[in-house]
């Protein structure tokens, strides 16, 4: 079995879903399974028509001719999206009248773009002359907790989704939503944005896969973001714990949580071109290898906020630590870096509310200061450790892109070397690494 995550680009249109019908059908005999995320654009015109609606302004109709223009271009009759377009005009009515949007009903109103492409793309396929079936995914076993936003399934969901693949019928293919679910109250919620490529996984290793695809727009994990880096090279094969890093700290290509479930059930993930499926894209396994000299990415990830707590009380002091991070943790600071001195502790974090709160909270223990606009860039590799210098020609080819570091995290052994600077120095600071790391002889 092979399971196959298709994202909002690769989905755009009858043009780019043509492409994915080809991709199917060269992968017929692999018995797949088809995740689609929403039509590209759709799930942000649901949203601001939601926000809208709760500031006073109701216009359904926007987003709706949108997602009926792509199935008219595909062929689909009107009927069959019709129930759909009156539940969002009933459920952005709602929302008008009480002038609210709680998060039970965004991840309500986000869940339609997957629901309506599925649909679509079912049906085209079908007319095609491929045998496929729309499912939302919560009719296929994947009941969630109710953490409207980013919820996770219930312990022992595998149980339920295989038995439910096992009930459908091995001559279709299923074409499956991904991003959402429903909790055991029949709620529906999402698994966070651009989260397709956790339901995948988490399918993948729920139903036993041979291999997880991703197919985006872009040849596989790249040595950085090619939007800044026109010179980013393809990496063809790299480790999970590599690749999950350059997802948490930004990558475009993965979502942050896809690789958890296949790097726990052993299952590769291969990284791949929607436009170009003859390249070979990137494979992610438990184990690779690179050379000893090389680098594997770069990654950053913009709008964060540093936090840093000066107190001569730390000197000497047990426990000091400890309550700094019982403060984050009561006031719900997700923290991604840490550096401390003996008189001083920085952290990043990316939500403004809860750094706030807890920088309240810490002012009885010393100097606090929180700013934003950062970006944490991320120099990820197997042999950091291993290369002498290293650190050295990082911290060299940022100061010749004139850009300051605010924040060095690097822990012994580690694969992820991490430096804090202004958000607007990113593109000239990722620019020079690149050249310094990966072009220069």
């Amino acid at each position: 079995m092979l399971v196959m995550k298709f994202g909002g680009s690769s989905v755009a249109n009858c043009a780019q879903i043509d492409k994915v019908l080809d991709i199917v059908r060269s992968r017929a005999n692999r018995a797949p399974v088809v995740v689609c995320s929403a039509h590209k654009g759709i799930t942000d015109a649901l949203v601001n028509a939601a926000r809208a609606a709760a500031s006073g302004t109701y216009e359904p109709e926007r987003v709706i001719d949108r997602q009926l223009a792509i199935a008219r271009e595909l062929g689909c009759d009107d009927a069959l999206l019709a129930p759909l377009f009156q539940e969002i005009r009933d459920l952005l009515r709602g929302v008008h009248l009480v002038k609210e949007l709680s998060p039970r009903s965004l991840d309500y109103v986000s869940s339609f773009g997957e629901r309506m492409s599925v649909r679509v793309i079912a049906d085209y396929f079908a007319r095609r002359g491929l045998n496929a079936a729309a499912h939302d995914v919560w009719d296929l076993g994947f009941v969630t907790d109710a953490c409207f936003g980013s919820a996770r399934p219930l312990v022992g969901f595998e149980s339920r989704v295989k038995a439910a693949f096992a009930a459908l019928s091995p001559a279709t293919v299923p074409i499956v939503t991904g991003f959402i679910g429903k909790n055991e109250r029949g709620e529906i919620t999402t698994v966070g944005r651009n989260g397709s490529d956790l339901t995948a996984t988490l399918l993948g290793a729920a139903l036993g896969a041979h291999e997880v695809e991703i197919w985006s727009d872009t040849d596989g994990v790249m040595t950085a973001d090619p939007s800044v880096v026109r010179s980013a090279r393809n990496i063809p094969t790299m480790r999970f714990d590599e690749a999950a890093e350059l997802a948490y700290f930004g990558s475009r290509v993965l979502h942050p949580s896809t690789l958890l479930p296949a790097m726990s059930a052993h299952i590769p993930v291969r990284v791949l071109n929607t436009n170009r499926p003859e390249h070979p894209g990137t494979l992610i396994v438990e184990s690779a290898t690179s050379a000893a000299s090389s680098v594997t990415s770069i990654a950053y990830k913009e709008r964060q906020f540093v936090l840093t707590i000066s107190s001569t009380r730390m000197f000497g002091e047990g426990g000091f630590l400890a309550d700094v991070f019982a403060t984050c943790q009561r006031h719900g600071v997700v923290v991604d870096l840490v550096t401390t001195s003996e008189v001083s502790i920085s952290l990043t974090g990316n939500q403004r509310e809860p750094l706030e709160r807890a920088a309240a909270e810490l002012r009885g223990m010393g100097e606090v200061t929180l700013v934003e606009g950062r970006t944490i860039v991320a120099v990820v590799g197997q042999h950091l450790v291993s290369r002498p210098g290293l650190g050295a020609e990082i911290l060299r080819a940022v100061a010749k892109a004139g850009v300051n570091v605010e924040v060095l995290s690097y822990a012994r052994g580690s694969i992820n070397l991490s430096l804090v600077i202004a958000d607007a120095d990113v593109d000239r600071a990722v620019s020079v690494l690149h050249r310094e790391l990966f072009e220069s002889a």
